[in-house]
């Protein structure tokens, strides 16, 4: 290797074929779990030297107002959807929504979602953060979610995707099971972390509604069509071995009432296929970790 280009070593090399099978539940071939990001921004937010907040200088009425479109009437319209055809979401959470607008959280809960952290703000971002900083972050993040909520957090995915060099090792020292971080897999792995024992859970940012949208500007349909696309494929090569299907929302994207209706037909597909094994992030994670050890490898 030359210098200057080490690996990370965030996790090991596995080749997509002959790996340790995977199983989930009752036979299924891929498990399919709902990502809706409630998120909170800032109208005003500090300037973070590495990164605008907004792309318009601040105050951005426009982007403030548009994104909180989510919390006044996309969040309701997705969750109803989602309830309708028997999807639980696994919250991607700016937990100061748990002050903010707490009818969202609340309802959330009640529904029987699950809740993991995407920092404290969407407007606020991990890059030049202390380590004190960051554990506090952590810290805030457990506990505000506790309680609002009940729950205690099992995963991570940093707010708008931000993180330092520790961010890794300080969620798995705080005990956190895994993160959503990396998009390098489409099953579950072990990430080399200090302490504790860490996993990298699926996330796609090539499905996500926000890079359909605002990256690849696809129509609904267009999106809808892929989602379906996503789901065949992984369904067919989780035969072999258990493949894993997130679907990242934001709700002031997906739950305009022009984009319902196609989304729906995703769901409709996927709990009539058979395949699904429909569930929540932490639920895969806890089934992973139960049945498999080291890189993919199945217990004794």
């Amino acid at each position: 290797m030359r210098e200057g280009e080490a690996d990370p070593g965030l996790y090991d090399y596995a080749p997509y074929r002959n790996r340790p099978r995977i199983e989930w539940p009752d036979g299924k071939t891929v498990a399919v779990w709902v990502s809706p990001n409630l998120e909170y921004y800032e109208f005003d937010p500090p300037a973070n030297p590495h990164r605008k907040s907004w792309a318009k200088p601040h105050p951005d009425v426009v982007g403030y107002a548009h994104r909180d479109y989510a919390n006044r009437v996309g969040h309701w319209r997705m969750a109803d959807m989602m309830e309708r055809h028997g999807f639980k979401g696994s919250v991607s959470l700016s937990v100061a929504l748990c002050q903010h607008v707490p009818e969202v959280v609340e309802n959330a809960n009640a529904l029987g979602w699950e809740f993991f952290s995407h920092g404290i703000y969407n407007t606020r971002y991990s890059y030049g953060m202390d380590e004190a900083q960051e554990r506090a972050i952590i810290e805030d993040s457990i506990r505000t979610v506790r309680e609002a909520t009940g729950q205690t957090i099992r995963g991570w995915l940093a707010p708008a995707l931000t993180h330092t060099p520790r961010t890794l090792d300080l969620i798995a020292e705080y005990g956190l099971t895994y993160t959503c971080d990396l998009y390098h897999d489409d099953q579950p792995m072990p990430v080399s972390v200090r302490s504790g024992r860490l996993i990298s859970m699926p996330y796609s940012l090539e499905v996500n509604d926000h890079y359909g949208f605002f990256v690849y500007n696809m129509s609904p349909r267009e999106y809808a069509d892929t989602l379906i696309r996503q789901y065949q494929r992984l369904a067919a090569e989780g035969a072999a071995s258990g493949t894993v299907m997130c679907i990242p929302l934001h709700s002031y994207l997906i739950g305009q009432p022009h984009r319902i209706g196609a989304f729906e037909e995703v769901l409709k597909h996927i709990a009539a296929d058979g395949r699904a094994w429909i569930t929540r992030s932490g639920d895969i994670a806890a089934h992973y970790l139960a049945h498999q050890t080291g890189n993919g490898g199945v217990q004794a």
